[in-house]
């Protein structure tokens, strides 16, 4: 099992500066992750690449990576991350564990891409907040914005106020000007320009 963890002691994945956790990050999502060939996305657009970021977020040192670099791009009125299953749940969970030990409350919610189809037939698994409470809605890859738009419409309906989109890595093919529309901030911390650059690296021609 070894093999499929990174070199660096996870004990010490907790004791650097966020700052020193972007470089070996950017590894894991290059050791299997990212991969080239012929797909098609979510959104129907074929692709040459591939980004699964399941891979990352349900790697028990990528999970602590991700939750590390996520709560520090958090704002203080935040209360609660949530994102659009399946590809935020890890996300949510990792950065609300993390926060626990920074001595930071985050309540995790996961929004349905359906509403329950029984019991309260709810779209939102988690615990009921106050009105108007500030969420950070959380995304692995965005392409063009529409999965993290349809969470934030959720929150929006429950009567929560999102500040911002958060995500892993950005494509660059119109999730950003989307969210902007919007009047909704959003980071990501890659891009895909950065991921094949250090790809291309690992993996000469």
């Amino acid at each position: 099992m070894d093999e499929l963890l990174l070199k660096t002691p996870s004990a010490d994945l907790l004791s650097r500066a966020t700052a020193e956790l972007r470089s070996p990050l950017l590894d894991l999502f290059c050791q299997g992750a990212y991969q080239e060939g012929d797909f098609v996305l979510t959104s129907g657009q074929r692709s040459t690449y591939y980004i699964n970021g399941k891979l990352v977020t349900l790697h028990p040192q990528g999970a602590l990576m991700v939750g590390r670099l996520l709560l520090e791009l958090l704002t203080p009125e935040t209360v609660a991350v949530a994102g659009l299953t399946l590809g935020a749940d890890p996300l949510v969970t990792a950065v609300s564990l993390v926060g626990v030990y920074e001595g930071q409350t985050l309540f995790p919610l996961i929004i349905r891409k359906e509403a329950k189809g029984h019991g309260t037939r709810a779209y939102i698994e988690g615990l009921a907040l106050p009105p108007g409470s500030v969420v950070t809605v959380l995304e692995d890859v965005v392409t063009t914005g529409q999965s993290a738009l349809k969470a934030v419409a959720r929150l929006q309906q429950a009567g929560y106020t999102v500040n911002q989109i958060l995500a892993l890595v950005d494509r660059e093919q119109g999730g950003a000007e989307l969210y902007q529309s919007h009047n909704l901030p959003f980071k990501a911390l890659f891009t895909i320009q950065a991921i094949q650059a250090h790809w291309a690296t690992l993996n000469p021609v």
